[in-house]
């Protein structure tokens, strides 16, 4: 597949428990992403989960997705 085959999203996640917690990330796949930070497989999220999906942008250049999740 070439890279504009499928989209690239940059998400932000909340933590339930601890509602001054973000964590903003980049995927291919939203739906199991997902599923896995409120699953505790991330490193970075497990402490705080659950986690709701608060927003996402999905970018047909996944060059662009990347340097907008730095941003």
């Amino acid at each position: 597949l070439a890279e504009t085959d499928y989209m690239k999203y940059v998400y932000m996640l909340q933590s339930e428990p601890q509602p001054d917690r973000y964590y903003t990330g980049c995927t291919t796949d939203l739906k199991r992403r997902y599923v896995e930070h409120n699953r505790g497989e991330s490193t970075h999220t497990k402490k705080f989960v659950p986690w709701i999906l608060v927003g996402y942008l999905a970018f047909s250049h996944h060059d662009k997705a990347d340097k907008f999740e730095a941003y």
